[in-house]
């Protein structure tokens, strides 16, 4: 995605090959990191500021146990299952916000 993403991937492998696991490093594709944002933005305006990166956490976590039971998937699917989750985020807006 961009130099910032890449060192973060690298970084991540090496934290993990320091736990004595090799893994791949996460990419992240422009789509998604695009809703990630979206979502981040409507958890931020909603709810309490500070659930913005933990709602992106959850995302990814579920993104990727979607993935895992459907590995066909592509990241516009993927990207598609976070707006989905987003949107309904934004019918949701509590009282007074």
């Amino acid at each position: 995605m961009n130099r910032f993403f890449e060192s973060l991937a690298e970084d991540w492998v090496e934290a993990a090959r320091r736990r004595g696991v090799d893994i791949a490093g996460p990419a992240l594709d422009s789509r998604v990191a695009l809703e990630l944002l979206e979502l981040a933005r409507v958890a931020a305006h909603t709810q309490e500021r500070r659930f913005a990166p933990l709602t992106s956490y959850t995302a990814g976590v579920a993104a990727e146990r979607l993935r895992a039971a459907k590995p066909e998937l592509d990241d516009a699917a993927i990207a598609e299952f976070i707006l989905e989750v987003r949107q309904k985020l934004e019918r949701e807006v509590p009282p007074g916000i």
